[in-house]
């Protein structure tokens, strides 16, 4: 499978607001950080938890992805989020893959 294969299907799970099939994309132990390390969220029962809550409070969620890139085992998406802000968000999320599942994520905003 290619590095961007399990970026792209958490993606369509994403906007689909699917925490059942977003969750199946992640490790058991996948760490969520922001820009500078700081942590965010570990394991997937943390994930559910806090992507759940945010599926529910805003069914309008959509993420676009403006660009991609993949080097190695890393795949960087720029994207915009729409549905949760007025005027929108902008990032940049950097996703590592092992196998076919992503182990760790890096948002910077």
């Amino acid at each position: 499978m290619p590095p961007h294969g399990p970026a792209e299907r958490q993606l369509v799970a994403y906007n689909a607001r699917d925490i059942d099939a977003f969750v199946a994309c992640f490790t058991e132990d996948v760490v969520v950080e922001g820009a500078l390390g700081e942590p965010i969220l570990k394991g997937r029962e943390e994930l559910r938890a806090q992507y759940g809550a945010m599926f529910a409070t805003y069914p309008e969620l959509h993420c676009e992805i403006v660009s991609r890139v993949h080097v190695g085992d890393f795949v960087l998406h720029e994207e915009r989020i729409t549905g949760r802000k007025p005027e929108g968000e902008h990032a940049v999320a950097i996703y590592q893959v092992a196998g076919d599942l992503i182990r760790h994520v890096r948002f910077l905003r």
